[in-house]
């Protein structure tokens, strides 16, 4: 009618059951209505209830629709599981050189305390490649049974939804079911909105339920996984400092429409992006742990010609490439998971940290993060080497890595001869006894 408004689904649904009841052969009615004569009931109330009928059951095909569809749509190119892609992906341990963004990778993958990646360089200088390699390294996880946050069973850090189930009673943390799986690779493409980014109320499916239905974004999956970014100077600034802003409280909020949701994100982010194009802003690169170069190290005419070869040899035989170097790979793999075992118990004395804050203060760096991210790779380091307490050489490994790009613009590692000697480590606590 004029002045009224009309779901064009239903339009439709009447329509064609208007043409599916005309295209009915004429012996069904009969049949209906001689079905109806017997039961006593009026004709026009059998052929209501056979029309009901129809309807219910072409609703119900309509809904297994729409369902498939938003579970094809949710694994949609946003979302790669790379480990289930087979193995097509450049192992890390094949990259020629880059040695210093190799490293930081990998303390990273021990310890995402240390705020990410942000790898800089022209074009072909293996960027996306080592940022993807670095997710088959990491370890599976182990989340809750079908959580699309991807919750720890044993952080005790839960979601709102089920935050509030565990609140009122209705379920036991200790007894839900759990599963692993292998972390997630989540890309972040440049034209992404806020509500794909943090998650939005499911219109759809809220009218269809009656009830507020949340749909999580892309943060929501990345978390414990890889957060790939590429051509982040390119991204719009509004998104750049909601995606820095969350990875930096490690939470999500989300406020609209009547609901309220918050739950961790705490995701490996690797971003990428091309100088030539456009500069990285300063306060972006501020709050990425580490900033590095591709193009800082020269690349020798031999390591030119091993890199053109390995390229050539991967694009005809990935196998081939992948299980020659999957001795090394393995090795990585195992020592990350230990590390994350050794970095628990890994702590720096006063003196140590006073010697990050003074390299700070030579270098010019401007607040404080500069020896809060050096701190962490500290750590990492001394873990990953398999060490019982942080050294020297994890000391200097974090002013190369954090403190002397944010000094100057970003560039090469300084040489090691360059910096003041860091203090010894601290003896024993067997030898501090005997004195």
């Amino acid at each position: 009618r004029r002045g009224k408004s009309c779901r064009p689904s239903c339009i439709m649904l009447v329509l064609l059951h208007a043409c599916a009841a005309a295209l009915q052969p004429a012996t069904a009615p009969a049949r209906t209505v001689a079905a109806a004569s017997r039961a006593g009931r009026p004709a026009c109330a059998a052929a209501t209830s056979d029309a009901a009928d129809r309807a219910k059951a072409a609703l119900d095909a309509m809904d297994a629709d729409v369902s498939a569809a938003e579970a094809a749509s949710a694994a949609g190119a946003a979302f790669t599981n790379l480990n289930a892609a087979g193995p097509s992906v450049f192992p890390l341990a094949a990259v020629v050189g880059q040695e210093a963004i190799k490293t930081a990778l990998l303390l990273c993958g021990v310890n995402p305390r240390i705020g990410g990646v942000v790898i800089s360089g022209s074009r072909g200088t293996a960027k996306s490649v080592m940022a993807r390699a670095v997710h088959q390294l990491l370890p599976p996880i182990e989340v809750f049974k079908d959580s699309p946050f991807n919750i720890d069973p044993e952080s005790g850090e839960y979601d709102s939804f089920l935050k509030a189930k565990i609140d009122a009673g209705e379920i036991d943390p200790n007894a839900l079911e759990t599963e692993v799986i292998d972390p997630p690779f989540v890309q972040v493409p440049l034209d992404v909105l806020e509500d794909r980014l943090l998650g939005a109320v499911d219109v759809e499916k809220s009218v269809r339920t009656g009830e507020t239905v949340f749909e999580p974004g892309l943060l929501a999956r990345a978390h414990r996984g890889v957060l790939y970014v590429d051509d982040i100077n390119l991204l719009d600034e509004s998104t750049s400092n909601l995606l820095l802003e969350a990875l930096s409280t490690g939470y999500v909020t989300v406020e609209r429409e009547g609901l309220s949701v918050r739950h961790p994100c705490r995701p490996l982010l690797i971003a990428t992006f091309n100088p030539e194009e456009a500069e990285l802003r300063e306060h972006l690169m501020d709050r990425i742990g580490v900033c590095l170069s591709a193009d800082a190290e020269p690349v020798t005419g031999d390591d030119r010609l091993e890199a053109v070869n390995r390229a050539l040899e991967f694009s005809r035989n990935p196998p081939e490439v992948v299980q020659r170097f999957d001795e090394t790979t393995e090795s990585m793999r195992t020592s990350i998971i230990f590390a994350r075992e050794y970095l628990k118990s890994m702590k720096l004395e006063r003196a140590q940290q006073k010697y990050l804050c003074e390299e700070a203060v030579r270098a010019g760096v401007q607040g404080h993060r500069g020896e809060l991210f050096a701190i962490e790779v500290a750590r990492a380091n001394a873990a990953l080497a398999g060490e019982e307490r942080v050294s020297s050489t994890d000391l200097q490994m974090g002013v190369r890595l954090c403190i002397a790009p944010r000094g100057t613009q970003i560039s090469a590692p300084p040489e090691d001869d360059l910096m003041q000697a860091p203090p010894p480590p601290p003896p024993p606590m067997d030898q501090e006894d005997e004195d």
